[in-house]
């Protein structure tokens, strides 16, 4: 659990905004759209963190997303190109380009434990498929440019939640996702989901949507990542966290983290989503709104030892795959 934070201070504010790498995607967004950032200019981090005060990490970040949208590209110089070019690279010194920056506020360019702590956990979350992680705190304070004491706290929320833990060294580790913690999770999932099936309170008109949009589907095409994880979600929201019992649905969340972290990092080795598995998600829909609770816990039962299976033979193709070399410093593979 997050540690609370009390009403009316600066880190309830700063709680409500979006995470700092989506600010700076915001903000790249407007002066490409704004002709700032033109056609053809190279964006380096380096440049662009001195120009936005904020991190490399939190400008790699936004580059990357952007990236992903088609604003920007790779080419074969160090950094990005803005989109729309023939390819001619235009090296402008991107400190004293009049940008735009009416989208920071005094505070947004000052790291806080919650922006770090969210930019963190997209890498922590995402390492552990792919061996045992060190996380140096020295290296990690530099790289967000705030003291270890912040560090610290941010780890320790990650600690709680159970996606790093502590040697008896003292130091911090990110322990490998194996086939046996997968299976571990996946009969915790079977033991809470199908016990808050059971007791679910389901919002009809939300779950009929939900079950004409699965039924759309063929399971001769292949879903997006974002198009599996939208009904991979929606469907957990609607059919599991509607228990009123609150603490199952609280336990049956955390439990579901490591393994969307895992799904996560499989899709982007390039993996393809598997849309036979909501398919399977979509019966247990059709059962719960016929009113066949106890077939539907069992076909969700079923659908969940398919799940881990799938997981499990997917996690074997990452023992042939070198770890990302994208990862940030302060995460040592060892």
């Amino acid at each position: 659990m997050i540690h609370p934070i009390t009403p009316g201070s600066d880190a309830e504010d700063q709680d409500k905004r979006a995470p700092l790498f989506e600010v700076a995607a915001d903000l790249l967004r407007q002066n490409i759209a704004l002709g700032k950032l033109y056609s053809g200019l190279v964006l380096q981090e380096s440049a662009l963190s001195e120009r936005m005060n904020m991190s490399r990490a939190t400008v790699k970040r936004a580059l990357e997303l952007i990236e992903s949208e088609g604003h920007i590209c790779k080419f074969s110089g160090r950094g990005f190109l803005v989109a729309g070019t023939n390819g001619v690279a235009k090296r402008d010194d991107l400190r004293r380009i009049d940008l735009d920056l009416t989208g920071l506020d005094e505070g947004v360019g000052k790291p806080n434990w919650l922006r770090i702590y969210d930019d963190v956990a997209h890498y922590v979350t995402r390492s552990p498929v792919f061996g045992r992680y060190r996380v140096i705190e020295a290296q990690m304070a530099e790289e967000y440019g705030v003291s270890r004491t912040i560090i610290r706290d941010v780890l320790g929320r990650l600690q709680e939640r159970g996606l790093i833990q502590k040697s008896r060294t003292s130091r911090w580790v990110v322990e490998p996702l194996t086939s046996q913690k997968i299976k571990d999770k996946y009969e915790l999932r079977s033991i809470l989901e199908v016990a808050a099936l059971r007791s679910a309170q389901f919002p009809i008109q939300d779950l009929r949507q939900l079950a004409d949009e699965i039924r759309a589907q063929s399971s001769n095409v292949s879903l997006t990542p974002a198009q599996w994880f939208s009904l991979d979600q929606r469907f957990f929201e609607i059919v599991i966290l509607t228990t009123p019992n609150a603490d199952l649905a609280d336990y049956a969340t955390s439990n579901r983290l490591a393994l969307e972290a895992c799904q996560s990092a499989l899709f982007s080795l390039g993996l393809p989503p598997d849309t036979q598995s909501i398919l399977e998600l979509g019966q247990v829909i059709e059962l719960s709104l016929s009113g066949s609770i106890s077939a539907a816990a069992s076909m969700l039962s079923m659908h969940l030892e398919k799940a881990r299976d799938r997981t499990i033979a997917q996690l074997k193709i990452t023992a042939i795959i070198a770890p990302p070399k994208d990862f940030p410093s302060y995460l040592q593979f060892v």
